[in-house]
């Protein structure tokens, strides 16, 4: 699937949740769109988790 393609799956999914849902479950979708996107994002290499959280357990 393209970017685009994902980005208008999402966008449609906040929509439908914006027009039939509270403004609460609008940002409780838009949370774990933003934890999908982030896994998303390590799986395809793109964060780096062991230097990220390497660098906030190094000792000064």
């Amino acid at each position: 699937m393209s970017r685009t393609t994902t980005a208008l799956f999402v966008g449609l999914v906040l929509g439908v949740t914006a027009a039939f849902g509270t403004f609460g479950s609008f940002v409780i979708v838009l949370l774990f769109g933003l934890v999908g996107l982030l896994v998303g994002m390590v799986l395809d290499g793109r964060i780096d988790v062991a230097s990220t959280l390497g660098r906030a357990t190094e000792k000064r």
